[in-house]
């Protein structure tokens, strides 16, 4: 790649610059050479360095505007306000003009969060500049912090109408549209867009995602290939393509994709898990299980590949296998409520009701708070005879899920087995209030309470 005029000029200054540092030797240089080794270290974050140029650039050129804006600069970077405040009422007094000076000013209101103030001065600031998408640019970002995303995003329209390569701003435009709820009205800008400008990835890709948003997965699939024709190393877009070939149930393609990710980039636990949920969905076992096991060794944080893993052999009802590795997803993780459900539900499966119980307790301590839940917990406790426990479980549970028929028939069998027919009749009657039709549930789970007089007269009188 051969450098321009411009940027070999601007490497000369920097290695010249650097070279004088060391040899303690002062070299001149002109203003805008300062200017620019200054701006570099500062968005470098070398402010030691920003320093020592801008010290040795007034010392050489006391009467420069441009060096005393990069001064005001760097006093803002340091939150030295005030002081910036007043050498830019200086300059202001000397060059009222300089669109620079509203900017700087505009910056320093903005940092003392007068959002108004910045957009009121960055206005003035368009009457004197050359650089209109620049100033426009800011002015969008002062409407984002005052959360009025519409003119925000009249902002960064404008700016994309003077430089239609400014990629922020286009980031910026489709996030108002999205915050807004505009997702049609931003696939129509990035049309219009597009016509302008139809080999930006960027506005392809950003349209794919709208597309995808709507549901519209054959529109976000064409998006997306577009994207990743213009520039065959977008990593999203490859992304994104795979995960609408997964929803459109093209699972070879999605591999494809997923695949292409991988090779672009080290392969993250995302994908693998994605390519392994492909292969189980083709039939190809051996496969799934394959990329599910690299996706734990890749990441044996993420949950979602211990889950994979576990479900895979659930679905195979192979619960020793599946119990083997919701254990080894505990050993890492024993506060994670998806892991003590599915411990659960495993044991269940192999009989052991005792660990099932434990898990299903563990769930609920850990935040799963889901109706099954519970009811699968109590139902496990009153197989054990735990009739008090499960008891006050349900009553935990009513306050998450306040007339809910499963809880209230549960309620009625377990005091009617405790005796307590009062208690028992108050939660019947609910239940028969809250859902007649279900009332089996009763018979199911406690046959010899169904079987009561007491129980079928109210029922009976239910009907009447």
């Amino acid at each position: 790649m051969h450098l321009n005029d411009e940027e070999e000029d601007y490497n000369l200054s920097l290695s010249k610059f650097e070279s004088m540092l060391k040899t303690n030797k002062v070299l001149f240089f002109d203003s805008e050479e300062f200017e620019e080794i200054i701006l570099h270290y500062l968005d470098m974050g070398k402010a030691s360095l920003a320093k020592k140029a801008l010290k040795l650039a007034l010392e050489q050129h006391p009467k420069s505007t441009g060096l005393k804006l990069v001064q005001v600069e760097m006093l803002v970077y340091d939150d030295k306000l005030d002081v910036a405040e007043k050498l830019l009422n200086e300059l202001y007094a000397i060059e009222p003009h300089n669109e620079e000076i509203y900017i700087q000013k505009a910056n320093i209101y903005s940092k003392r969060d007068n959002h108004e103030k910045a957009v009121e001065l960055l206005q003035t600031a368009l009457k004197y500049t050359d650089d209109y998408a620049d100033v426009y640019n800011l002015i969008g970002m002062e409407y984002l912090f005052m959360d009025n995303l519409e003119m925000a995003k009249e902002s960064f329209i404008k700016c994309l109408e003077e430089d239609t390569e400014d990629q922020a701003a286009l980031y910026n435009v489709v996030y108002c549209f999205e915050f807004l709820d505009q997702n049609k009205e931003a696939i129509d800008y990035l049309m219009k867009y597009i016509d302008k400008n139809p080999y930006s990835e960027i506005a392809w890709h950003q349209m794919g995602r709208l597309h995808y948003g709507l549901k519209n997965y054959e529109q976000a699939l064409r998006a997306f290939d577009y994207a990743t024709l213009i520039d065959e190393e977008f990593l999203g877009a490859f992304m994104e393509k795979a995960k609408t070939f997964e929803r459109l149930k093209k699972y070879a393609e999605a591999i494809e994709s997923y695949n292409r990710t991988i090779e672009l980039d080290d392969a993250t636990s995302y994908a693998l898990l994605r390519i392994g949920k492909c292969y189980e969905k083709l039939g190809k076992k051996v496969l799934a299980l394959k990329y599910f096991n690299k996706t734990v060794h890749e990441d044996p944080l993420l949950d979602k590949g211990w889950i994979a893993i576990t479900d895979f052999y659930v679905r195979q009802k192979n619960y020793q296998k599946a119990l083997l590795f919701v254990n080894k997803a505990l050993s890492i993780d024993n506060q994670n409520r998806l892991y003590w459900k599915r411990y659960a539900s495993i044991n269940k499966e192999l009989n052991f009701f005792e660990e099932a119980e434990f898990g299903y307790r563990k769930a609920v301590e850990f935040g799963d708070y889901q109706l099954d839940t519970w009811l699968f917990w109590v139902d496990i406790l009153q197989y054990l005879g735990e009739f008090d426990s499960a008891i006050q479980t349900l009553l935990q549970a009513s306050e998450y899920f306040p007339e809910e028929y499963e809880i209230e028939y549960r309620l009625a069998g377990l005091y009617f087995m405790n005796f307590d027919d009062k208690k028992g009749k108050f939660h019947l009657s609910n239940g028969l209030r809250l859902n007649f039709k279900n009332r089996t549930i009763l018979e199911e789970l406690f046959p010899a309470v169904w079987a009561r007089r007491m129980v079928q007269n109210a029922i009976n009188k239910h009907i009447e």
